[in-house]
């Protein structure tokens, strides 16, 4: 396992970072490396799952937004 050090860090970060361990029960150390996990390998998102929520979403807002409006704003953006 490779080790780095980091330095120079802002008072507010550093607080930030210890506070936020807290809340998960994490180590500082065990907390930035959850951080720096997130940043580099990012969840990959279920775009069908997102889509059906958003769908619901919009089925209960007034109005009619339709599949076919957005495919025309989207093909009219430069």
């Amino acid at each position: 396992m490779k080790t780095i050090t980091l330095k120079n860090i802002p008072s507010p970060l550093h607080s930030a970072l210890k506070q936020r361990a807290r809340q998960h029960g994490r180590s500082l150390n065990k907390e930035a490396l959850a951080c720096l996990e997130m940043a580099v390998s990012p969840t990959p998102v279920d775009t069908d799952a997102m889509l059906h929520d958003i769908r619901a979403h919009r089925a209960g807002m007034p109005g009619r937004m339709s599949d076919r409006l957005i495919e025309m704003a989207n093909a009219n953006r430069p």
